[in-house]
């Protein structure tokens, strides 16, 4: 048998092992909704699980179920963004923060690129306004001395 016959059954059977039918990939998804629909309720007790929810393998096949990367919350800003929101929110342009803060107005716009991504806004208003809705329970009864 040559090299090349070799390499054509190889490459064949690798095909046919990794390759899933229509059929079969539907009765997976079955499976698997079915398994995400009888553990769903106990991953809510579990916000900030990172490792996989199910690891094991039966008859020679690893099958690992792993949550789906979850969106950073809105609320997840650093202190300094957190500072920097807070002085927005009281009418602050960006050269008053800089000044305050004693960094350039550059990295303060930085930290607005940022602070917007993250609490998924494209404007000062409405960045106080989701700021407010959020913060506000949490910062009630701890009044900060910061302007």
């Amino acid at each position: 048998m040559s090299v090349r016959n070799v390499a054509r059954q190889r490459s064949n059977s690798t095909k046919s092992r990794n390759s899933t039918s229509s059929k079969d990939q539907n009765h997976i998804r079955t499976l698997v909704r079915a398994v995400v629909a009888e553990i769903g309720p106990h991953l809510l007790d579990m916000p900030d699980r990172k490792g996989p929810i199910l690891d094991l393998e039966i008859d020679g096949v690893r099958c690992v179920l792993m949550p789906a990367r979850l969106e950073r919350p809105a609320h997840d800003l650093t202190p300094r963004e957190q500072e920097i929101t807070r002085m927005v929110a009281k009418g602050y342009p960006n050269k008053t923060i800089a000044g305050v803060l004693e960094i350039s107005t550059w990295t303060v716009s930085t930290h607005l690129r940022r602070i917007f991504a993250k609490m998924r806004v494209g404007s000062r208003a409405a960045l106080v306004a989701k700021f407010l809705e959020e913060y506000s329970i949490a910062e009630r009864g701890t009044e900060s001395g910061s302007p």
